[in-house]
């Protein structure tokens, strides 16, 4: 049942990974447009612009100009933008990235599968987790409330 069809914000600096996330998103048949940013800068660029916000951040760590954590410490200090669900997707497995996107209110942290079919089921067991997450009705709160799923097509009722 699909409860929201807004973006996905992609925060990936590398051309491979990020089209490994597109390309997964299409296997998993999830219609979530998908919205690619390269770096934090960008990314911070692209939720001030007034658009649609997204329902879900998925953040690598290791990136340019404006790295993952330093997004984490803006966007989370930000009241329009610090409800957005965000899951760190990095390689890093060093205890303080965790820690530190954890306290920065991190929804998961997820570290990047190198084999494409392991890649595959993190991103639909995130797919899952937000699709089965309760949330408050969006009409219920005056901030922009973000969905916490990823609309998929063909998902059995």
């Amino acid at each position: 049942m699909m409860r929201d069809s807004r973006p996905v914000l992609l925060v990936e600096d590398d051309t491979v990974d990020a089209m490994t996330v597109r390309r997964a998103f299409h296997d998993l048949k999830m219609m979530n447009p998908l919205v690619h940013a390269v770096n934090g800068e960008e990314a911070l660029a692209l939720l001030q612009e007034g658009s649609d916000k997204p329902c879900l951040i998925l953040l690598d760590l290791n990136m340019p100009k404006m790295n993952g954590i330093e997004f984490l410490e803006i966007i989370k200090a930000h009241a329009g933008l610090k409800k957005i669900p965000v899951v760190v997707l990095t390689t890093s497995s060093e205890e303080h990235d965790i820690a530190r996107s954890f306290r920065l209110s991190a929804a998961g942290y997820i570290i990047k599968p190198v084999d494409y079919r392991n890649f595959v089921d993190a991103v639909r067991t995130i797919n899952l987790y937000w699709t089965l997450s309760e949330i408050p009705d969006r009409n219920a709160e005056e901030i922009e409330a973000p969905c916490p799923t990823l609309a998929a097509r063909g998902r059995a009722n």
